[in-house]
Formats: structure tokens, sequence, C-alpha cells
């Protein structure tokens, strides 16, 4: 059978779907196309002005518990409404648990999430490996090798934004450009993601080229240039960590569309936009500084899209320019939320964590070769809120 996060009810009165009349009832179906639609119209409108593409990397900053997909739903809700940008999204009984309610009238937001069956994962006494639901009985002879959650499918989930709620005070600290960064502390956060995933970060005065940083799988090792100020080596860092996580031998994804080791593509501008997204998150603005490789991505995908009809030759579905942005959204918030879960910028990152509902909300104030989070070119994997 499969299971769910609990209901978030929503008060009379609340809109149920985004971009729909208060009034319309959907299905399930009817209601995850809906978000589907937006989700593409909203990427649609990224790739026909870049400077959206940068908005949603800022809002990524903010909502990086979020997959990229909701976030981008989020804030086109948002906007709809005529409101600010989301900081901080939960669901109606969640708010409930940390003394806010939803303030009467409002309207849910919709982002999409998971349906969860619980499965046994099974030896066969023929060797063959089975998932079987949890209240079947095993086969005679098979052993068991546990149980693990899949996902058999998708659902709306009813979401509202801070602003949409009243009680309990709470801090919901944003890092603004203006704010302190510890580069120090940063540095060695970032440097720990390189650890975890096998690289050893050196910085040396020998440049590769004309790089300032370079990732050698062979050897890896992440070189960041001596010659540069603590903020650059902050950023350089972030972005060739961004290599580390997407574009490794076997990314066969990046592959695909031209983001691979062997092929420069759009793979610049995935780890730039990275780089750019971790340290909005700790309150550094890369905005003018990476201004090139964020300005160029709408003609990397227009272009990717244009090699792979191309090299189609007609045997296959050439994925669509939508497709293309969706997949490398998700690929960007993935590894995002990979290094800001260890660097731990300011703020909730969209949603409070699930240690924290029990607790009193407080505040204070060659690329190398590490497989990258597995998304397919279909688009990121919604993991829902």
């Amino acid at each position: 059978m499969a299971t769910e996060p609990e209901s978030n009810a929503v008060p009379s009165g609340g809109a149920d779907d985004a971009g729909a009349a208060p009034s319309v009832r959907m299905s399930p179906e009817e209601r995850i196309a809906n978000l589907t639609e937006g989700l593409h119209a909203a990427l649609g409108q990224a790739i026909e002005s870049p400077s959206r593409w940068q908005v949603l990397l800022d809002a990524s900053a903010t909502l990086w518990r979020y997959s990229g997909g909701n976030v981008a739903l989020l804030l086109m809700q948002m906007a709809q409404r005529g409101a600010g940008e989301p900081s901080l999204v939960a669901g109606y009984k969640e708010w409930a648990r940390h003394g806010r309610t939803v303030l009467r009238g409002e309207h849910a937001l919709w982002v999409i999430a998971p349906r969860t069956a619980s499965m046994q994962e099974l030896k066969l006494a023929d060797g063959q490996r089975k998932l079987l639901p949890v209240t079947h009985t095993a086969p005679d002879g098979a052993v068991s090798l546990g149980k693990k959650n899949i996902i058999t499918g998708w659902r709306g989930q009813a979401v509202f934004d801070v602003t949409q709620t009243e009680g309990t005070p709470i801090l919901v600290p944003r890092a603004a450009p203006e704010s302190e960064a510890n580069l120090d502390d940063l540095w060695n956060s970032l440097s720990d993601v390189a650890k975890g995933h096998g690289f050893r970060v050196e910085v040396t005065g020998y440049q590769y080229g004309y790089t300032s940083g370079y990732t050698d799988f062979d050897a890896r090792r992440i070189q960041v240039g001596l010659w540069m100020n603590d903020e650059e080596r902050v950023a350089v860092l972030a972005h060739e960590l961004g290599h580390v996580l997407l574009h490794g031998p076997e990314d066969n994804v990046g592959r695909l569309y031209g983001s691979s080791a062997n092929h420069r593509g759009l793979a610049e501008v995935e780890a730039e936009s990275v780089a750019y997204t971790v340290l909005r998150a700790h309150g550094i603005d890369r905005g003018p500084q990476s201004a090139t490789y964020l300005a160029g991505w709408a003609d990397a995908v227009i272009r990717t899209e244009k090699d792979i009809r191309h090299d189609a030759g007609g045997e296959r579905a050439a994925a669509s320019r939508v497709d293309i942005a969706k997949s490398v959204l998700g690929r960007v918030t993935a590894a995002t939320k990979g290094i800001l879960a260890v660097s731990d910028p300011p703020g909730f990152g969209g949603k409070f964590a699930a240690v924290s509902a029990d607790q009193p909300v407080s505040a204070n104030a060659t690329y190398a070769g590490v497989p990258g989070p597995g998304l397919s070119l279909n688009g990121p994997e919604l993991k829902g809120p």
C-alpha cells in the first residue's frame, strides 16, 4: 500500500491549484499535470529571458532544501499572487506544530511530492533479488535484506509561506548580499565536501592554461590559484565542486547533452550556477563575476537542443530545450543541496528540518569522476518539500 506524508489541510476558502481559480477542484492526476505545465512555463521563460535563470538561482539559495522544480513552482505561484519571494514554507499541520496558524482566506501553494510504498527487499533461493510489499508473505527460502521505501508516483502537496501565517514569532534569517560571510569557515566546509568525495584541495601558484582552478579526475585533486584573494578562492573552489559532483566519467546525462568531461557545453554553466547559489546562500553576491557564465546559459541550452536533434538522426526522440533546462535545474540544485548541507548557511533552507519538529524554533541571525546526482534527461526527480 502506498504511504504519504501527513495531509496538509487547507483552510476553507483556500485555493487548490497553482494558477487556477479558488473554486476549481482537480483530481490528483489533473493537479500534477497542472503543476508540470506551470513548471514548463517557468523554465520556458527562463530560456527566453536569461535573467530569469539568475532569479531561479537566487530563490534556490533561500529554498535550497527544496528540489529545483519545486523552487520554480513556489516562485511562480507567489509571483502570480503579487507576493514577495517565498522564504520558509511548510504544510498546515507543520505550521501548527511550530505555534503558527494559516491566515483565514489564504490560498495554498502547491509543490510536487512523491507517493511512497514500504517494500521488503528479498534474496531468493536462486540468488535473485526482489522487492515485495511488506504486507506480502515472502517465498520459501527467501532471505530478507531489510526494508526500503520506493517512489510509486507523484502527488500535489499543499504548503504555505511564512507570510501566510500568524502566531509564535519566528526569525527567518536570509543571507543578503551585504551580509558578512566567514570565508575561512566556508573554505573549510567546501574542503570537507571535496574530501568527502575523495578529492584533496591544493592552493598552488601553478596555472593550468588560463584557468583559476582545475579539477583533475585521475589524481583526484582540485587546484585553486594562489594569486587570488580569499573570496575568489572560495568561489573557484565552489565552482570546481560543481564539476566534481556533476561531470565525472559516469555522468551519462551530461554526456548526452554536452556537459561531460569531453565537452564544455553546459558544464561550465552548471558549475558556475552551483558556485553562484552556494555563495549567495552564504551572503556573497557573485553576480558581476558570474555574469558571463550565467548570461550564456540560454544560448547553451538552445545550442545543446540543436546538437541533440542533429545527433539523434531521427532514431530517437530528441529532448526539447525545456527538458534540458529542467534537467540542468535539477542537477544544479541537487549538487547545491549536497554542498549546503555541509556548509550550513544561515536560514532554514526553505523548510523546517525534520529534527526541529518537536523543538522550539530558534535561529542565528580531465573533470574528476564522482558520479553526480542521478537525474534523467526528462528532468529532475522532484522529491517534494
